[in-house]
């Protein structure tokens, strides 16, 4: 799952009760990390098929 808020219906109706708020902060606002802790938290989470599996990646810097 990708989750694009600038895409998002429910942006700025809904964004207080998203886990994605919760994960990672409001948007507009510096966005949280999340730790190594969190990502095992997740990945046992999406191995139980609780949640779909965590698919942010980085941005890959180009060679100039």
């Amino acid at each position: 799952m990708l989750i694009d808020c600038e895409r998002c219906v429910m942006r700025d109706i809904a964004c207080a009760d998203c886990v994605v708020t919760a994960l990672l902060g409001p948007p507009g606002q510096p966005a949280a990390e999340i730790g190594e802790a969190e990502r095992r938290a997740l990945r046992v989470l999406a191995d139980a098929r609780m949640v779909s599996p965590l698919r942010m990646r980085e941005p890959v810097a180009r060679a100039s």
